[in-house]
């Protein structure tokens, strides 16, 4: 009885290992072929449990999705000896399982592969172009025509190229560099000429200044003498026509002109005698014409 439970047991683990070893599962995105003994035997691209002979087929899974290859910068030589450093990025699938593994076997050596082979066909394009078509939209042109080369390449190997797109494009450091410099000493050469040419424009506006300022004084001194004269005229006809008028207010006049001369020049304190004929105006005041006429 015992004897028999254990012959059940390891009967029981047998067929648990024979299941196991011929049960497999394909999972959503991916596709599977089965290895029979190293040889191909079919391919699985639905997603499911599935079933394979046990001991002797061997499964082999592949990611059916979009899959990124970025590159590593390197820096390629154009069509006029320009250098840059450029980045590509390509995005690829595995279509046929089969011949993906007869030419490839490993997404790793796909993914070498096709890095080599995006460098070859980008430094080729690039070298037919100079820089300003690749900072025009023609670089799509050329993008196209790399992604055309290494997709005809990699189609019969079971693997679709499906982009291929210019990451970046850079110059090199060095040429960065020295663009720099050439830029900045010729933005300083252009900031010197207009510098003096400010400048120059600031003695031609200053000379032309001190020409109007010269030619408006000297008008305006001109024209103030000829005012001053006219007023000196009219001043002495009028104290003419005054002393022939009234000869007693002249006089009066005349000698507050002198008051106002003689005080204004001297000191704080000015003496004089009571009967000083200088102080006669300042004592008896103007003299009264009119009276003077009833008295006649």
């Amino acid at each position: 009885m015992r004897k028999g439970l254990v012959v059940l047991l390891v009967v029981a683990a047998a067929a648990l290992v024979v299941a196991l070893s011929s049960l497999y599962t394909v999972n959503e995105g991916e596709n599977a072929l089965v290895v029979r003994l190293g040889a191909p035997v079919g391919v699985v691209e639905t997603p499911g449990l599935k079933v394979k002979a046990p001991f002797i087929d061997s499964v082999i899974f592949n990611d059916a999705r979009l899959l990124l290859l970025e590159t590593p910068s390197e820096q390629v030589i154009l069509g006029d000896q320009k250098r840059i450093v450029a980045q590509v990025y390509t995005r690829f699938r595995i279509v046929d399982p089969l011949r993906f593994y007869q030419s490839l076997h490993s997404v790793g050596e796909a993914r070498a592969q096709l890095a080599q082979s995006v460098s070859t066909a980008m430094r080729r394009e690039f070298g037919q172009i100079n820089l300003p078509t690749l900072l025009s939209p023609r670089r799509q042109e050329v993008i196209q025509a790399v992604h055309a080369e290494v997709g005809g390449k990699f189609r019969p190997l079971g693997v679709e190229v499906t982009e291929v797109r210019l990451h970046r494009a850079d110059l090199p450091l060095e040429t960065s560099q020295a663009i720099y410099d050439r830029m900045k000493s010729e933005r300083q050469r252009e900031a010197k000429e207009l510098r003096a040419q400010g400048f120059e424009w600031a003695q031609l506006i200053q000379s032309r200044a001190d020409r109007d300022r010269t030619v408006i004084l000297s008008q305006a001194q001109r024209a103030a003498q000829i005012a001053r004269g006219e007023g000196e005229a009219e001043a002495s006809r009028l104290l003419a026509d005054a002393q022939k008028g009234d000869p007693t207010f002249f006089t009066f006049y005349r000698s507050l002109q002198s008051y106002r001369q003689a005080l204004a020049e001297s000191a704080p304190v000015l003496l004089l005698t009571p009967d000083a004929e200088f102080l006669k105006a300042l004592k008896f005041g103007p003299p009264d014409t009119r009276g003077r006429t009833d008295a006649k």
